[in-house]
């Protein structure tokens, strides 16, 4: 009787670790994101020309619940549990906190962008603190800022200057925002592809014959030295425009052009305006 008493005890504790285990499974993070990319698909509209996006700001307003139980899984997300993941997997997970604690920071105030007292996200800070450097959400275990993913997190963990075409600051100058969540099985075609859309929307990077000048955004002078240390490929912004040439020139003759390597790189004003539809 003492034998069956023990293998009882030992087949409930068995019986106990299986249903731990399996409600683990069910708890552990999707890296397919559905919630974001559902959210982002009904938010995000293309432009005509399929080169640029704007937000349906008035419907995330109406509408926050989705967004916010999306960011909560985030926040869920333990360190410990972040390092056990891919590259692909981390980097991912941040890419699309970035974009979506920004969606959340403009949501939170824009009533502000209602009344006339924001045009822009800059509007959002104060003298003593820009948006970017208020810390208002959780991630792996910290209070963080925007700051904090994009200039201490990616930018230092990983070695891949395109991400700057997909982090995603609520402007109007910005790139595209993606309508869809950036994902590890993707992720590399993703940001070529967010790369591409980005450097051949003219409005945004433009060829100039007559002045021998390459017109890049902003971006690429504030970031210059994360496409000069030879990740991926980049020892200069002339090696990004050599591998994306194709996409920058409009006709044969800019092609023929930018492969003689022989021009001047200049930066284009940085239109803060929030990238809502309205701005389309």
């Amino acid at each position: 009787m003492a034998n069956k008493h023990v293998n009882g005890k030992t087949l409930w504790c068995l019986f106990g670790v299986v249903l731990m285990m399996s409600s683990a499974i069910v708890r552990a993070f999707d890296h397919q994101h559905p919630l974001f990319t559902e959210l982002l698909s009904d938010v995000v509209q293309l432009s005509p020309n399929k080169k640029q996006t704007r937000v349906d700001y008035a419907q995330l307003f109406k509408q926050p619940d989705r967004l916010n139980e999306y960011l909560a899984t985030l926040s869920a997300v333990k360190q410990s549990e972040y390092k056990l993941w891919s590259d692909d997997e981390q980097l991912s997970f941040l890419i699309n906190a970035y974009n979506g604690f920004t969606l959340q920071l403009i949501n939170r105030d824009y009533a502000k962008f209602q009344n006339g007292k924001a045009e822009s996200i800059k509007d959002l800070g104060s003298f003593f603190s820009s948006p970017w450097k208020q810390a208002f959400f959780i991630l792996l275990d910290e209070k963080r800022s925007l700051d904090n993913i994009e200039h201490e997190m990616i930018r230092v963990w990983f070695k891949r200057p395109r991400i700057h075409a997909a982090l995603v600051c609520a402007a109007v100058s910005c790139p595209p925002l993606r309508n869809q969540a950036f994902v590890a099985d993707k992720l590399e075609q993703q940001l070529d592809d967010q790369m591409r859309q980005f450097l051949s929307d003219d409005q945004r990077n433009t060829i100039n014959l007559i002045d021998n000048r390459v017109q890049l955004s902003s971006i690429f002078k504030w970031y210059v030295e994360d496409f000069e240390k030879g990740q991926q490929g980049f020892n200069s912004l002339k090696d990004l425009i050599k591998v994306y040439q194709t996409d920058i020139a409009k006709d044969p003759q800019q092609l023929t052009w930018l492969q003689k390597q022989d021009f001047n790189i200049r930066y284009l004003d940085y239109d803060w305006r929030l990238n809502d539809i309205s701005t389309f």
